[in-house]
Order: C-alpha cells, then structure tokens, then sequence
C-alpha cells in the first residue's frame, strides 16, 4: 500500500468516528500539557534562581584566600599543588598577577573593617566595606532610592537598610523589617552626613630610619642589597592613627550584597579606590607585624570576576597553581543543580502519569475500532492487503492521534503556564515585590514533547494493530 492511500485512508477512518477520536486526542493533549506544565515550571526556577546569582555579582567571582590564613582548609587542593608553607602573601604583586590572567576581567581586594559612624553626634559602631565600581549594575544598587558612587573616590557611602533605620531609630519587630519601604527610610537621610572615624596604620619613623640605615651600610660595604638565607631584615613596626572622614550619604540599599559570600556583612559601603586610600587598619595587619611593615598592602581576600561563567572553573584551577586557595558560587551549586535535576525527573514522571492514561484511551479506541471495521478489514485482505499493511493502517491512526495531541498539548501547557506566571506577578504587585518569571518553555522541550506524545502513542497502537492484522478474512466477512 502506498503511503499517501495509507495517510488519506487513515484520515478518513478517524473522521468517520470524529467525537471518539476527538476525545482521545484532547487525553493525550491533556497528559502533554500536564508534562510540558511540570517540566517548564523545574526549568523557570532553575532559570530564576540562575538568574539570581547571575545579578548578585556572584556567579562570575572566585574568591582567593591565602593558604597561609586556612591551615587546614582544601587539605585536597593543596597536596596537588602547594602546601600552606609554600603559599605566596595575598598582596598587591599577587592580586596584579591574577588580574594579568587571561580570562580575568578585574581581582580587587576584599576591604572591610569594623568601626564608628557618627551621625548627629550619636556614634554607631558598624562594619564597612569597599565597593567597586562595576557592582553598580548587582541587584544591590541596582535602582536603589538615591544614587551610586559619582567617582572611585568620591567621600560617599550607601547604607544597607538595616543600618538606615538604625540611624532614624526605627527599630520594628522582628519579621516586620520589611514592612517599611527603603524609599521612606532613604527620604530623610539622602544627602545627609556622617563622621567614619577609623584606625590609619602608618610605618613608624623608627622603623623607616632602621631600614635606610640597613639598605645605607649594605651599600657602603658593596653587599647586594637583598638579604640572603643567613641574613635577616631589619626589625620594622607600625604606628597606628586615629583619622576622621567626612561622609556623605548618596544611596539606600534595600538588598545585602554581602548576603551569599559568606563574610561578615556589611552595612555601609564606600567606593573601593576611597577604602584603599585610607590604609585602615586590617586584621591581617596583626599577622603580617611579625614580618615587619610593608609598604605593599596585603589582603585576606580578593574577588576575582571572571569574563564568562564558563570560564570560572578553569579560573580557578589557575589560580590554585599559584598556591592560593578559591571559592565560587559554582562550587556551592553544585548540589543546587544536583536538586533541579532530581526536580526535574520527578516532575516528568508526575506530568507522564497522564499521558500513560491518555495512551489507555488510544488502546481503548483502536480496539473498539478494530470490532467495528471487521468487515472493512477483511475486504483488504481479501483483494490483496497484508498483514503489514493493517497495522501501517493502525499505526498510522495511532501516530496522527499523538502528533495532533502533542501539538495542542504543548500549546495549552504554554497557555496554562503564562496564566498561572501572570497571576502570580499581580499577587507579588498587591504584595509590593517585584515581578518574576518562574516559567519557561524552551523549544527543546517543545520538540520532545510532541516527539514523546508520537512515540507513545505508537506504541498503545502496537496491541490493536497486532490484533487487527491477526484477523482472518474469511471470518471477517462472515461478521455482522
């Protein structure tokens, strides 16, 4: 039998019993919405919760750390690479050096300290931290009440939210802090000033004169001026200073940007050139006493942003290298995608127990077809038709039910979803929170929606087929 007296053949069965097929067809529509639902809704929160990290600033960074301040931390990492004695200083040279590397779009250091901000003589002890200037494009700052930073070193601070209703003294119950609008709390204080009084480490002039007089005689005697294994460096000390800066507020940041790094949190922020021209005291500053004063700063920490997500992994093997130990946000998603993905197989099995019944209705048809077209069957056998060729026949019934139902189910588990995110985005508007898209319908799982709603239905078509090509002819004609 030719294919296309096979196709019209086919079609004209399933119009003759239009309401039965109609209603089989709109089960498997059903059970393919129900499928497409489920796993649209595991992708659009996986996309959501990427999207998330993405625009935390996250989700490109690694963060360094020297082996010298984690003894004991990535034990794994460093018998590959360099134990904790051999790790170089986390300073300037090392933080330029990352930033030389090829995939590396900016390392700054990781400035935070503890101290006093006054604000109408009424001190407020707080932490503070350096910003750079590409977070102002982080959900953080992004369209906060006010303004980012108007230079690198401009004397300004935005304050997290929490800090600003201290300042005003509001102090609401817990679980009603977000009762009060950022924008109220920034109305008042935008513009405002604040007294930061800080700790400013400085060489001591004992130790600056030792030194020039150590590098004088190794001069005077025609030594090289680097010290060798059996030569130490002069004793050299610090002094610490009290300073005061001048503040203005310019911004109020209703999210913490400190919220997935794991540091101590922040909550008032200044620009990153600014924190590092005042040379606060930091706490490595103690350990690094021992070794005398240095003229190049040292860091606990540095963040490195990466060019592409991609590339991170690859960032962070480099860096390792080099003897220091990294962190990223795609080592603590790991166990996240590992969650979406098991997510995902148990929302298609849900989403495929009602296209596993709607097959049953295509069983259920194809037999009821069968007894009907008896007489119809053996006349085909009788002037020539195959074994084969009946069940081509049924297949193709089968086939063209799945590939309609694939195609309306896609498109109402489409139309159920944009309903449901739509809802859902007008209850979040009364509730004052920023609509989101949780729901995405990619056309990989279109295409294998439909190809999954074909294929089973051809295999509920195998009993059916199987007995309509069993039938004998002389019987078949006999039947009334």
């Amino acid at each position: 039998m030719k294919a296309y007296d096979l196709t019209e053949l086919a079609l004209r069965n399933l119009r003759e019993s239009s309401l039965r097929n109609s209603l089989t067809t709109i089960g498997i529509s059903v059970g393919v919405a129900s499928l497409v639902a489920m796993l649209s809704l595991g992708i659009g929160l996986q996309k959501l919760a990427t999207r998330r990290l993405v625009s935390s600033g996250l989700f490109d960074t690694v963060v360094v750390m020297s082996r010298r301040d984690l003894r004991g931390f990535g034990r794994d990492d460093e018998r590959n690479t360099a134990t904790a004695a051999e790790s170089r200083t986390l300073d300037e040279s090392s933080r330029q050096e990352i930033e030389r590397l090829p995939d590396v779009l900016e390392a700054y250091p990781d400035i935070r300290f503890i101290t006093e901000l006054r604000y109408l003589d009424k001190p407020h002890l707080t932490m503070v931290s350096g910003i750079p200037a590409s977070a102002r494009s982080s959900d953080a700052f992004a369209g906060i009440p006010g303004s980012f930073f108007s230079s690198d070193n401009a004397s300004e601070v935005i304050l997290q939210k929490s800090f600003a209703m201290e300042l005003l003294g509001k102090t609401p119950k817990p679980g009603q802090e977000d009762d009060i609008p950022v924008a109220e709390l920034a109305r008042p204080l935008l513009g405002q000033e604040l007294t930061m009084r800080y700790a400013q480490r400085m060489p001591s002039p004992s130790s600056t004169s030792d030194a020039s007089t150590a590098d004088a005689a190794k001069a005077k005697s025609g030594r090289a001026s680097a010290p060798n294994e059996n030569e130490s460096a002069p004793e050299a000390g610090y002094s610490v200073v009290s300073r005061e800066q001048k503040l203005k507020i310019v911004g109020v940041s209703d999210l913490d940007p400190d919220s997935m790094r794991g540091a101590a949190r922040a909550r008032a922020f200044l620009p990153l050139k600014l924190a590092e021209d005042l040379h606060v005291m930091q706490p490595s500053d103690l350990r690094d006493s021992m070794r005398g004063f240095s003229k190049q700063p040292t860091y606990s920490t540095i963040s490195v942003r990466v060019k592409n997500p991609k590339q991170v992994e690859a960032v962070e093997q480099v860096i390792k290298k080099m003897g220091f130990n990294t962190f990223s946000i795609l080592d603590a998603t790991r166990s996240l995608r590992q969650f979406f993905t098991i997510l995902d197989l148990f929302l298609g099995i849900f989403g495929s127990l009602a296209l596993a019944v709607a097959s049953i209705g295509i069983v259920n048809t194809l037999v009821m077809a069968i007894l009907e077209r008896r007489r119809e069957i053996g006349i085909m056998k009788a002037i020539g038709a195959s074994d084969g060729d009946v069940k081509k026949l049924f297949f193709a019934e089968a086939g063209a039910m799945g590939a309609l139902g694939g195609v309306v189910g896609v498109a109402l588990g489409w139309t159920i979803g944009h309903v449901i995110n739509l809802g859902t985005n007008i209850y979040l508007k009364r509730q004052a929170l920023p609509p989101e898209s949780f729901w995405s319908v990619p056309w990989w799982l279109v295409g294998a929606a439909i190809v999954f709603a074909f294929v089973v239905s051809l295999v509920s078509g195998l009993y059916p087929a199987a007995r309509a090509a069993r039938l004998d002819p002389v019987r078949a004609l006999r039947y009334e």
